[in-house]
């Protein structure tokens, strides 16, 4: 309770500590109400409130007094007790007032102490505010009156700078004005020297138009970037330019108007936010020439990317392939000169083999691409180009090309051998040296000499006709022969293979014959006669180091040497001999090298056999062109030659001619038809055709005879079958398509001329 707690009033007045407290009176049950409430304490009013309970007190002690006297009587000691405790209460009850009332008054002073504290300070603080404010006021008008100050001299000492910038902007603007009108001038005083000089009818100089623009025309060829070169020296010349006059029409800085300028060179449309006069007219000139440069630009590109495109479609880009074949012409022998190598090559998984003629590329693929036949993984690369030219051969790699074959061209045999030589000529000067070896088809055989003096070793050649001529020959003497060449040079089946055995060294050839069970030998390659092939030599003959051996067989790696079989000796047959009869052999059609064919034929037919000639080449002219060709018919032993003037594809001139009585008959390409592959091919059917019924008609009918064909008997096929088994009727064919008709009808045997020289060239390119 707070009577219980004494604290030391801090204050000046003296302090009086309380009297002790009485003890603990235990009320009554009558003093003390269960309802009654305990009244609210207020401190602020404790003071007044006490006293009014003194004087109630006090009159309510006295009413009682009397009410206990009345009742119990009077009671002195008692009451003077009470009396005392009630006075000691209420000195206490006064002093805790007086002890109140004087916290309050302390604390009061202190709230009003510090209000006057606080009011005071801020009070301060609002006046130095208000005088900072003042100096701030104070700063301002003297920065304002030193920024008007610094204006004024600014602005003097830019119209004092203003001065010489504004002469530069002039002086730039002339400038550019000056060099725009330099070349105009320049042009003027050209066209007036030359005029000049036309006047003065001096006859000797040369305009100085004209030397100028030889000049040009001589820059431009030479060098390959002086069109780029030009248009990047014109576009600088007008940046820079541009650049001058916008510094003297604008108040940008130079850098700033260069950059300007370039802007409007690059792009036509920032010249829209130009301002003044002077500045859109020096904007639109800007990209006026900006176009003019950029379409320059754009059609020199167009240019060079057009003849890269152009120079890729017509071939003229470098070939990089190593190991190749390369092939240079272009004939009718192509088609199976590629075919065989497509065979060739087919073991290895395909090869590359180049293509190069005086032919647009895209006709090449084009023509080989109608070929019907499967290449079997080779490709087949074409480029346009000269094989006379050096460049154009090292276009196609030819240092690394492992094989060269040289095509003869459609035409004079002549002009053919004379290209094939210079070919030859142009490969020997190749600085880098050739890998390879060089196979050269030639046309006459005059010229084999002349070529291998030229070429050396590495030149191989294959003379067309003289090889076809004298197939023709041997196959009308053997029937079926024809075939057989044809298996044998292709690598269809079986064919030619030089390959060296160690192991056989020191044998004999006859030993060499039995050795392997799989290949032919056919004969050897002596490396003491630098490489000279001997067919069939003696079988006494001993293989010694170096040499290799020729075989027939199915493939390069399906044959090798085996131990000696066991040979029972047996008697030999005796040599018979079977003397030769007399033959009459027809020629049909003229042909370029039939000089050669005399001879041969000269050589192999008994005496007193007969050549009958029937072409439509007149007979003194017929005789000055075997003479010409070196033949002299008084020399021949053998034959004589029965001369017959006709058109060998018309019937009636056929007719004249003793056909039944004919052992063989050989149909050639005629001369005037050789370059048509087609036209040729047609004559020859023709004639073949006329021959074959002409003979069926005229000899008598056999009814035992045993048909090559399903033909029926009596059909017009089989009628020629049955003249062509009195005859050997042999037809040079040059287009392999033509091959089917004859192998169907079986009345002709043939050769199939160009498809037997491309084996030819395809096997000694290999080999």
């Amino acid at each position: 309770m707070p009577s219980q707690i004494h604290r030391k009033p801090q204050s000046s007045f003296p302090y009086f500590p309380p009297p002790p407290p009485p003890p603990p009176k235990t009320p009554s049950f009558r003093d003390v109400s269960e309802t009654a409430p305990t009244p609210y304490r207020d401190f602020k009013y404790a003071r007044t409130r006490r006293r009014v309970d003194v004087s109630q007190r006090s009159q309510r002690s006295k009413v009682s007094e009397e009410s206990n006297g009345a009742v119990s009587g009077p009671k002195p000691e008692v009451s003077a007790v009470s009396a005392k405790i009630e006075d000691v209460s209420a000195v206490k009850k006064v002093s805790k007032i007086i002890g109140v009332s004087v916290r309050d008054l302390k604390n009061r002073w202190y709230m009003a102490v510090s209000v006057a504290v606080l009011i005071t300070v801020f009070s301060s603080l609002l006046y130095k505010n208000f005088s900072l404010q003042n100096q701030v006021n104070e700063l301002q008008d003297q920065i304002s009156n030193c920024n008007i100050s610094i204006g004024a001299t600014n602005s003097i000492e830019q119209e004092i700078d203003h001065l010489p910038s504004k002469n530069l902007k002039i002086l730039a603007l002339i400038l550019s004005i000056t060099l725009l009108s330099v070349p105009f001038l320049i042009f003027k005083y050209v066209d007036y020297v030359s005029k000049s000089r036309s006047l003065d009818n001096i006859s000797e100089e040369v305009s100085l138009n004209k030397q100028l623009a030889y000049w040009v025309d001589l820059f431009l060829s030479v060098h390959p970037y002086a069109k780029p070169l030009g248009l990047l020296v014109a576009t600088l010349l007008l940046i820079c330019l541009g650049g001058l006059a916008l510094h003297g029409v604008t108040d940008g800085s130079l850098a700033e108007c260069l950059w300007l300028s370039w802007t409007y060179v690059a792009d036509s449309g920032n010249h829209a936010d130009s301002e003044g006069i002077g500045w859109k007219l020096v904007s639109v000139s800007i990209s006026f020439g900006g176009m003019l440069i950029f379409a320059m630009m754009l059609g020199l590109v167009s240019d060079a990317v057009s003849e890269k495109l152009d120079s890729l479609r017509k071939g003229r880009s470098e070939v990089v392939e190593k190991s190749h074949t390369l092939i240079l012409g272009w004939s009718d022998k192509l088609g199976s000169l590629l075919n065989q190598l497509a065979i060739a090559n087919e073991s290895l998984g395909g090869g590359i083999v180049v293509v190069m003629a005086e032919r647009d590329k895209e006709e090449m693929e084009l023509d080989i691409a109608k070929m019907e036949f499967n290449f079997k993984g080779t490709s087949v690369i074409c480029r346009s180009g000269s094989p006379l030219i050096l460049a154009d051969l090292k276009k196609v790699s030819v240092s690394k090309a492992r094989a060269i074959i040289v095509l003869a061209e459609d035409g004079n045999a002549d002009q053919s051998d004379a290209r094939a030589l210079r070919t030859v000529l142009s490969l020997a000067g190749v600085k880098e040296g050739l890998r390879g070896h060089i196979v050269v088809e030639l046309s006459d055989l005059d010229n084999k000499v002349l070529v291998k003096l030229v070429g050396g070793d590495p030149v191989q050649t294959v003379v067309a006709h003289d090889v076809i001529g004298r197939l023709m020959i041997q196959c009308a003497r053997q029937p079926g022969l024809a075939q057989i060449w044809e298996d044998i040079l292709g690598f269809e089946n079986c064919e030619f293979y030089i390959k060296r055995w160690p192991q056989l060294d020191g044998m004999q050839f006859e030993d060499v014959l039995i050795s392997f069970p799989d290949a032919i030998p056919c004969g050897v390659k002596i490396a003491s006669y630098s490489g000279k092939i001997v067919l069939n030599p003696e079988d006494s003959y001993v293989l010694q180091e170096g040499d290799e051996v020729l075989v027939i067989a199915e493939d390069d790696d399906t044959y090798s040497p085996a131990a000696l079989p066991t040979v029972w000796r047996g008697s030999l047959p005796k040599d018979f001999f079977v003397p030769k009869s007399t033959e009459k052999i027809l020629l049909c059609s003229w042909r370029r090298d039939m000089e050669d064919m005399i001879m041969v034929l000269d050589a192999f037919l008994a005496p007193g056999s007969e050549l009958w000639m029937f072409n439509d080449v007149l007979g003194k002219e017929r005789e000055k062109k075997l003479t010409d060709g070196g033949l002299d018919i008084n020399r021949l032993v053998n034959i004589s030659l029965v001369h017959r003037e006709g058109n060998a594809v018309i019937r009636r001139h056929l007719e004249s001619l003793p056909l039944q009585s004919f052992d063989s008959v050989l149909i050639l390409a005629d001369e005037s038809v050789e370059d048509s592959a087609i036209q040729a091919d047609s004559r020859s059917l023709a004639t073949l055709l006329l021959i074959c019924d002409i003979q069926a008609k005229r000899l008598p009918f056999r009814d035992t005879q045993v048909h090559r064909g399903s033909f029926s008997q009596g059909s017009w096929i089989g009628d020629m079958q049955q003249a062509s088994d009195k005859s050997v009727i042999i037809s040079e064919i040059l287009d392999p398509r033509t091959k089917n008709l004859l192998s169907m009808s079986k009345i002709s045997d043939y050769v199939l001329s160009n498809e037997l020289v491309s084996m030819a060239l395809a096997m000694v390119a290999e080999d």
